[in-house]
């Protein structure tokens, strides 16, 4: 169950400094998507050095969508206790 925000930004006026860049996403992070104007729950499926695979699914559809898309549209995804310990 997600329990976490989305993020309130729109990612193309976030600070560049503050973008994790592509390479440093792992298989399997959860991530936020920013795709077709709204964020996205998602996971990541592949890395390169410019872009990300991800898996996500649209708030109210069926199924999932596989994008690859620039590292400014993802933001990574905790949840509230994740970490701690």
């Amino acid at each position: 169950m997600i329990t976490m925000p989305a993020p309130a930004f729109d990612p193309q006026q976030r600070d560049p400094a503050q973008v994790t860049p592509a390479g440093e996403y792992r298989r399997s992070d959860p991530v936020w998507v920013f795709r077709n104007g709204q964020w996205h729950v998602g996971v990541v499926d592949s890395t390169s050095p410019w872009a990300v695979m991800v898996t996500y699914q649209r708030a109210g559809t069926r199924g999932t969508v596989v994008d690859t898309v620039p590292a400014e549209y993802l933001v990574r995804r905790t949840e509230p206790g994740e970490g701690e310990g």
